[in-house]
């Protein structure tokens, strides 16, 4: 029985469809099960499991049955010659990931066991830039990426890497030549892809060797009858015994991961929600982003079990974006605010200090600017006019002298407004 271990991946792609990718995939991973290793091929192309097709089958299942819980991933496995075991559609993993968590666990961790129990798993990886493709390059241990010698494939070969780069990507990528002339057109064209890469991305590549065109490959994939089922001595066969063992010189360069494809997926699952809400969060409207923020602020802020130097922290760095553009809307905002305060919740002590407070911070704000010359208060108009100081009316009283021989021949208890109406009444009557 095979001993449960990390196994070697490698993704095996291209910078655009038809440069027969698939097809290496599959001769490839014919070749190592003949050689008696444990191979799990990934068909991740198309949902269409191309790779089964190459072989003349035509699966019921594929991941995407899986996905929907309709059957569990060992039902899904082919099982070709010389053992070499294929899991169809895996391009559904995209969909896995989508899924809730505790659903997409459930497929992952299956995939999980799986894999360790093969030497290699090879990925014949989506064509072009798509996110899923790029993916199940970042989750190989190895990249192959396919090229021929036709020039809008180097073209693509070269977007690809670069699309890569600017993700993150580190690893050295490998590049295989297909359909080439012979060893001198594969090497020719290696070169004028490493140059640009050197050149522009500042990145070398790995040459892992040719594959020539001939007749006999061409024909195989019509009868769906891959080469490496050819006896060894056959040329074509033989060439992808020199690719596998290409294939394990460098991956003898390469230290081997203490986690496979499905931890990879795993971590990308849990990326999704964080990348998801922050994607929703660029789409909204400012307006939408404030009251977001606001609702997030009442649910924290209204727990009981919040630190109280967290609610200070988080009111002064309020009350200090307001403070930062003070206009007639701002004071009004903070008025209502004010407004807003259950007062009456406030035991005695607290509504005096508060008190001692408001009337400190408003004495602070509402004396009269002596420099001023307009009349204005610091924050406020007067808006009553200065009343002049009184003055005695002679012409209605009298003079001084009379105005207290009568005020002595009055009772006591007369106000003084009574004594000036009857002083005023007296004049009058005299006139």
């Amino acid at each position: 029985m095979h001993k449960p271990s990390t196994p070697r991946t490698i993704a095996v792609t291209g910078g655009k469809g038809g440069v027969g990718k698939t097809s290496v995939a599959l001769n490839l991973a014919l070749t190592l099960a003949r050689q008696k290793k444990r191979v799990l091929l990934l068909d991740g192309d198309t949902d269409l499991a191309n790779v089964s097709i190459m072989l003349g089958l035509y699966p019921e299942r594929t991941l995407a049955n899986v996905v929907a819980n309709e059957c569990r991933l060992e039902d899904i496995l082919l099982v070709v010659e010389y053992g070499l075991h294929i899991l169809p559609g895996a391009s559904g993993m995209q969909k896995c990931v989508d899924m809730a968590p505790k659903h997409s666990f459930r497929i992952l961790r299956a995939l999980s066991l799986l894999e360790k129990h093969y030497d290699y798993v090879i990925t014949d990886t989506a064509a072009g830039l798509q996110s899923t493709g790029l993916h199940m390059i970042a989750a190989a241990e190895l990249a192959c990426v396919v090229v021929t010698p036709d020039p809008a494939s180097v073209t693509d070969a070269f977007s690809l890497i670069k699309v890569l780069r600017r993700r993150g990507y580190r690893k050295t990528p490998s590049v295989l030549i297909n359909m080439a002339q012979g060893a001198s057109q594969a090497r020719s064209v290696f070169q004028r892809l490493d140059s640009a890469a050197r050149r522009h991305l500042q990145c070398s590549l790995h040459y892992m060797g040719g594959i020539w065109r001939d007749e006999t490959l061409r024909q195989s994939v019509l009868n769906q009858k891959p080469v490496a089922l050819l006896p060894q001595a056959d040329p074509s066969c033989r060439q992808f015994s020199t690719l596998a063992d290409m294939l394990d010189v460098r991956l003898a360069q390469m230290p081997v991961r203490k986690a496979g494809i499905a931890a990879y997926w795993y971590t990308v699952s849990k990326r999704q929600p964080a990348q998801a809400e922050k994607a929703s969060r660029s789409s909204m409207s400012p307006d939408e982003r404030c009251f977001q923020a606001v609702g997030e602020l009442e649910t924290i802020l209204g727990r009981t079990d919040v630190n109280a130097m967290l609610r200070y922290d988080v009111f002064m760095r309020l009350f200090a974006l307001l403070g930062g553009s003070l206009d007639n809307d701002t004071v009004e905002i903070i008025q209502t605010g004010l407004g807003a305060i259950n007062w009456e919740a406030l035991s005695p002590a607290q509504r005096q200090h508060l008190a001692m407070h408001l009337r400190h911070l408003a004495g602070e704000i509402s004396p009269v600017d002596a420099s001023s010359d307009d009349g204005k208060q610091v924050g406020l108009e007067i808006s009553q006019p200065i009343p002049p100081e009184p003055v005695y009316d002679r012409i209605r009283f009298g003079d001084q002298e009379s105005l207290v021989k009568a005020l002595k021949e009055q009772p006591s208890s007369i106000s003084l407004n009574q004594l000036l109406r009857s002083l005023a009444d007296k004049e009058n009557n005299n006139t």
